[in-house]
C-alpha cells in the first residue's frame, strides 16, 4: 500500500534541470536554439505548402516527405517553446500531466519518424529497383495504409511505455536531468528496479529503431546495386542525388537517437551534458536540418519554390 501511495503526483510536478547547472551555456543556447527553431517553423512549413500547392509534387515521395515536416514541427513543438521560456524566466517547473502529455507526445513523434523513415526508403527502393511497376505498386491507398501505420505504431509504443514509466514509484524524486520529459530520464528518479521498464524500453529499441534501420540498409543494399548496373552517368547521378537526402537524414536522426541511449544514466557531469546536447541534436537540430537537406539538392522542390515566388511576384505587380 506504501508503494501504490509513492505513484501519486507531487503538488509541484517536476523540475526540469535541463542546461541549469551550465549558466553561460544557456545564454548561448537560448540564441542558438531560437534561430533553429526558426528556421525550422519556416522550412518544415514550406515543405507541407509546396507539396500541396505544386501539382508535379504530387508524389509517394512528396506525400510521406510532407508527413516528416508535419512531425518534425510537432516535434520539436513539444519541447523547445518550454525549454527556451525555462531559460528565460529561469521557472523550472512543469505539471504532472504536463510531464506526461509531453513524453506521451515527443516519444510518440519519434517512434513515427523511425518508421516513416523505413518507409521513405522503402519508397525510393520500388522507384528505381522497380521504376516499371512504381506507379501500381506505390498507389494512393497503400501510401495512406503505410503512413497510419506508422503513425499507430508510433503512438502505440509511446503509450505503452509512457503508462509503465509514470506507475513506477519515485519517492520524492522530481528533478529531472533533463530540458523535457523523456523515459530514460524518468527511469532514473524511481526509488525500485527498474530492470523490467528497462527490457521493455530497448524491446521497443529494437521493434521502433533497429528493425527500420535493417530494412533501410536492405532497400540501400538493393538500390545501390540497381544503380551500379545504371549505363548512364547521368541516370547514376540522379539515383544517387535522390537517395543522398533519405540516407544522410537517416545518418543523423538514427546516429543521435540511438547514441542517447549510451547516456542514459550518465555518473559524471561530462556525461549528462553529452547526454543532453544529444537530445537537442535529434529533438532540433535534425528538424531543422532536413528542409534544407531536401530542398538544397532536389530540382523538383527548387522549381515548386520559384514557381511559387514568380506566382507571388505577379500578384505584386497586378495589385
Amino acid at each position: 500500500m506504501g508503494r501504490f501511495n509513492n505513484t501519486f503526483p507531487h503538488p509541484n510536478g517536476f523540475v526540469l534541470v535541463g542546461f541549469s547547472e551550465w549558466p553561460r551555456l544557456e545564454m548561448v543556447l537560448f540564441v542558438a536554439v531560437s534561430t533553429f527553431y526558426i528556421m525550422t517553423l519556416l522550412g518544415n512549413s514550406a515543405i507541407i505548402v509546396l507539396s500541396r500547392l505544386d501539382p508535379r509534387l504530387h508524389t509517394p515521395m512528396y506525400f510521406f516527405l510532407a508527413h516528416l515536416s508535419v512531425l518534425d514541427l510537432c516535434y520539436t513543438t513539444s519541447t523547445v517553446p518550454q525549454m527556451l521560456v525555462h531559460i528565460q524566466s529561469h521557472q523550472r517547473s512543469i505539471s504532472y500531466t504536463g510531464c506526461i502529455a509531453q513524453l506521451f507526445i515527443f516519444l510518440g513523434l519519434g517512434s513515427t519518424e523511425c518508421i516513416l523513415l523505413s518507409i521513405m526508403a522503402f519508397d525510393r527502393y520500388v522507384a528505381i529497383c522497380q521504376p516499371l511497376h512504381y506507379t501500381v505498386v506505390m498507389h494512393s491507398r497503400l501510401c495512406q495504409q503505410m503512413a497510419a501505420m506508422a503513425w499507430g505504431t508510433g503512438f502505440g509504443n509511446s503509450l505503452v511505455q509512457t503508462v509503465l514509466t509514470f506507475l513506477l514509484p519515485r519517492c520524492g524524486q522530481y528533478r529531472v536531468e533533463n530540458f523535457f520529459c523523456e523515459v530514460p530520464a524518468m527511469l532514473q528518479l524511481s526509488c525500485v528496479d527498474t530492470w523490467t521498464n528497462e527490457v521493455e524500453m530497448y524491446a521497443a529499441v529494437v521493434i521502433i529503431k533497429v528493425i527500420p534501420v535493417g530494412l533501410i540498409l536492405f532497400s540501400y543494399i538493393n538500390i545501390v546495386r540497381t544503380v551500379v548496373g545504371i549505363q548512364s552517368p547521368e541516370g547514376r547521378k540522379k539515383a544517387f542525388n535522390t537517395c543522398g537526402s533519405h540516407l544522410l537524414v537517416v545518418i543523423m536522426f538514427y546516429g543521435s537517437a540511438i547514441s542517447g541511449y549510451a547516456y542514459m544514466a550518465p555518473k559524471s557531469n561530462s556525461a549528462k551534458l553529452k547526454g543532453k546536447l544529444l537530445a537537442l541534436f535529434y529533438g532540433l537540430v535534425t528538424p531543422m536540418l532536413n528542409p534544407l537537406i531536401y530542398t538544397l539538392r532536389n530540382r523538383d522542390v527548387k522549381g515548386a519554390v520559384k514557381k511559387l515566388l514568380g506566382r507571388e511576384e505577379q500578384g505584386w505587380s497586378m495589385a
